[in-house]
C-alpha cells in the first residue's frame, strides 16, 4: 500500500479508534452526503492566494494583541485582554506561583514576541521593540520567578532577537536597531548569571525551580522541581556559550541532564515527573509526555541536531526507547495491521502500569518530537488524536479523559503545541489536510477567545467563558507556528533545514551555532564521528515525503471498515453548506 493511502487509513482510524471499550453505534451515518464532503473537502488543495489570505489573517490576529499590549499592557509582563489593563508580578502573594512562575516584572510579552515581530516581516516594530527592551529592561527586581520559564521565555527571546540583528546574511532583513552595541546579548547574560547559584549549588546537581531575580539567591525553600523545568535549558544555554565563547553555561546545563538521566529507572528506563532536588528521590512517579515532563525529551533531541551532541542523541533513542515500550498501547505499525492506533498513557515509572486515563494538550508537542525524529506514520496518527479532541470543543481542554469521554481540565490558555505540531507536519508531508487543520485552529480562536484588546483564555471549553489573560506563548508561539503554516516562502521555510525552534518557538540556526562551537575551549559536547558539527539534510531520518491534493488523507470508503472511536462525537461536525 502506498503512503498516501496509508496516510488516509490513519486519519480515519484515528477518528474511529477502537479502545477495547463497547460504545453505542449511534454516530452519524457516513453516507450522508454532509459528511462526504466534509471528508472531501479536508484534502482539497489550498491555492497560493488563499494561503497568502491566511497568513494575512494570522498577521491581523498579531498585530491587534501586540498593539494593544503596547498600548495598554507595557511596560508590566502582561495583558489582560478584557479589562485592557497590564498584568505584572502579583507582589501581594508572592506563592501565587501561577503568575509569578512567569511574571517577574521582566517585559515579558515584549520580549517573548521580538523574533516573531522578525519572523512576521514587521521591521519597524522590531527595531522599536528592541528599543524598549534595552531602554527599559531591569533584572534588578524583588520578584521570585522559575528558572524554566526565565530560560525559555525571556533568555531564548533576548537570544533569537540577538541572533537575528546580528546574522551576516541577514536573512530576515536588514533588522539592527541604529548603534546596536550586543545589548540584547548582554541582558541575556546578565540574566544568565542571576540564575548559576539556583542551577549549581545543589546537593544532587538538578537545580532548584526558582531563583530572586535582583539577587541571583536560590529558593530552596521548594525543593520539588519537574523534570521539564530541570532538565530543558540546554538550547537556550549552550546558544549563549557558543555567542559569549565561554563554555560554562553548556557545562552546567549540560549536566543537569546528566544528572536526571541517572535518576531514571534501571528497569523501565523511565522518569518520574517531580524529583526532590535535595535527596534524588522522585515524588511523583507518573511517567507521561504531557505538563512537567514533554520538553525534556524534545531538547535530548534539538540538542543533538543543534549541537551535534551525539550521547545526547543516543540518551534521545533510549528514551524513546522505553517510552514506546511502556507508554505506548495499540498496533506495531501504526499505518498498517490491525487494532488500535498508538495512544501514549501515563504509567508508573517503575512497574509501567498506568496510572489515569487522560491525556493532555501539551501531549500534542509529542507529534512534532516525532517529525524532527522522522517517524511521520507515527506523528500523524499521535497528531489525529488531538485533532479528533479538539474538533468536539472547537478548542482543546487542558486535560481529555478518554475512559469518560470528557474534560478534567476544561481551560485552554492559547497553548501553541497543537499549531507546532501541525505547522511540523505540514512541511514534512505538505499535505493540505494540515492547513486546513491550522485554519480550524484560527478560526476556533477568533470565535471564541478575541476579547476587546487581544485573546483571553477559555476557563472551560464547553460554555466559552473567558478568563481575563493572554500569555506571552501566545504571541511567541501560537501565532507564529500558524503564521508559518501558511507562509510558504518565509525563511524559516526555505531555509528550513538550518533552523530548530526552542520549546518557546524561539529560533536558533543550526549551522551558525555550530561553527561558533568549533572554536569554544572546553566544549562540553560530543560530536559525531569524533567530529564537530551536525549536517541535519544529512543524517535526518525524516524522509523528504511530498503529498499531492490527489493522495487523500480521508477516503470515505474507508472510514466504513475502522471500529468506533468515540461515539456520537460527530454531530459537532462543521455544516459543509457553509463557508469554513
Amino acid at each position: 500500500m502506498g503512503f498516501a493511502n496509508l496516510f488516509g487509513l490513519t486519519i480515519i482510524n484515528l477518528f474511529w479508534i477502537d479502545f477495547h471499550y463497547v460504545y453505542p453505534s449511534t454516530f452519524k451515518s457516513s453516507n450522508s452526503t454532509n459528511f462526504r464532503r466534509w471528508l472531501n473537502f479536508l484534502n482539497m488543495d489550498m491555492s497560493s492566494s488563499d494561503k497568502k489570505l491566511l497568513a494575512n489573517s494570522v498577521h491581523d490576529m498579531f498585530s491587534f494583541a501586540y498593539d494593544s499590549y503596547l498600548k495598554y499592557g507595557f511596560p508590566y509582563d502582561e495583558l489582560n485582554p478584557i479589562d485592557c489593563v497590564g498584568r505584572g508580578y502579583d507582589h501581594k502573594n508572592p506563592d501565587n506561583i501561577n503568575v509569578n512562575d512567569a511574571l517577574g516584572d521582566y517585559l515579558l510579552t515584549l520580549v517573548d514576541s521580538l523574533d516573531t515581530l522578525a519572523i512576521m516581516g514587521k521591521t519597524e516594530d522590531f527595531k522599536n521593540a528592541v528599543s524598549l527592551v534595552t531602554k527599559n529592561l531591569s533584572f534588578n527586581q524583588k520578584t521570585r520567578v522559575q528558572i524554566f520559564e526565565a530560560t525559555i521565555r525571556v533568555l531564548g527571546g533576548l537570544l533569537s532577537a540577538h541572533i537575528i540583528i546580528t546574522d551576516p546574511i541577514e536573512s530576515f532583513g536588514h533588522l539592527r536597531p541604529p548603534g546596536y552595541d550586543d545589548e540584547l546579548l548582554n541582558l541575556a547574560h546578565n540574566l544568565a548569571n542571576r540564575m548559576l547559584n539556583a542551577l549549581s549549588d545543589t546537593p544532587t546537581g538538578i537545580p532548584y525551580p526558582r531563583f530572586y531575580l535582583d539577587s541571583g539567591l536560590k529558593d530552596n525553600t521548594t525543593t520539588e522541581n519537574c523534570l521539564a523545568g530541570a532538565g530543558s535549558l540546554l538550547l537556550e544555554f549552550g546558544s549563549l556559550s557558543a555567542l559569549l565563547n565561554d563554555s560554562s553555561y553548556a557545562s552546567i546545563a549540560r549536566r543537569i541532564i546528566l544528572n536526571l538521566w541517572k535518576k531514571r529507572s534501571s528497569v523501565s528506563g523511565l522518569f518520574g515527573s517531580t524529583i526532590d532536588v535535595d535527596s534524588g528521590e522522585w515524588i511523583n512517579r507518573m511517567s507521561g509526555l504531557g505538563a512537567g515532563q514533554d520538553s525534556f525529551f524534545e531538547y535530548l533531541h534539538k540538542a543533538y541536531i543543534l549541537f551535534g551532541d551525539n550521547e545526547l542523541g543516543q540518551m534521545f533513542y533510549e528514551a524513546l526507547s522505553s517510552i514506546q515500550s511502556h507508554l505506548r498501547t495499540g498496533r506495531p505499525q501504526c499505518l498498517s495491521g490491525s487494532g488500535s492506533p498508538p495512544i501514549y498513557w501515563n504509567v508508573d515509572m517503575y512497574s509501567g502500569n498506568k496510572v489515569n486515563h487522560w491525556i493532555d494538550t501539551l501531549q500534542s508537542a509529542w507529534s512534532g518530537v516525532l517529525v524532527l525524529h522522522g517517524d511521520l506514520n507515527e506523528a500523524i496518527c499521535h497528531h489525529a488524536v488531538h485533532y479528533f479532541i479538539w474538533k468536539i470543543y472547537g478548542l482543546p481542554p487542558e486535560r481529555y479523559n478518554i475512559m469518560t469521554e470528557k474534560p478534567e481540565l476544561y481551560f485552554y490558555p492559547l497553548r501553541p503545541e497543537f499549531a507546532e505540531s501541525t505547522y511540523l507536519l505540514y512541511r514534512a508531508t505538505k499535505h493540505p489536510f494540515y492547513l486546513h487543520v491550522g485554519k480550524d485552529i484560527m478560526d476556533g480562536i477568533n470565535k471564541y477567545t478575541k476579547a476587546e484588546c487581544g485573546f483571553a483564555t477559555i476557563h472551560n471549553v464547553i460554555d466559552k467563558s473567558k478568563e481575563d489573560r493572554m500569555e506571552s506563548f501566545f504571541l511567541s508561539e501560537t501565532l507564529k507556528y500558524l503564521y508559518l503554516l501558511f507562509d510558504e516562502l518565509n525563511p524559516v521555510n526555505v531555509n528550513e533545514y538550518d533552523y530548530v525552534f526552542s520549546t518557546q518557538a524561539h529560533l536558533f540556526p543550526i549551522k551558525r551555532i555550530q561553527n561558533l562551537m568549533k572554536n569554544l575551549h572546553m566544549n562540553p559536547f560530543t560530536f559525531l564521528n569524533n567530529s564537530q558539527g551536525y549536517d541535519f539534510v544529512k543524517n535526518s531520518s525524516c524522509p523528504n515525503i511530498k503529498l499531492t491534493s490527489s493522495q487523500y488523507p480521508m477516503n470515505d470508503d474507508l472510514w466504513k471498515a475502522t471500529g468506533v472511536y468515540i461515539h456520537a462525537k460527530f454531530a459537532s461536525l462543521p455544516n459543509i453548506n457553509c463557508d469554513l
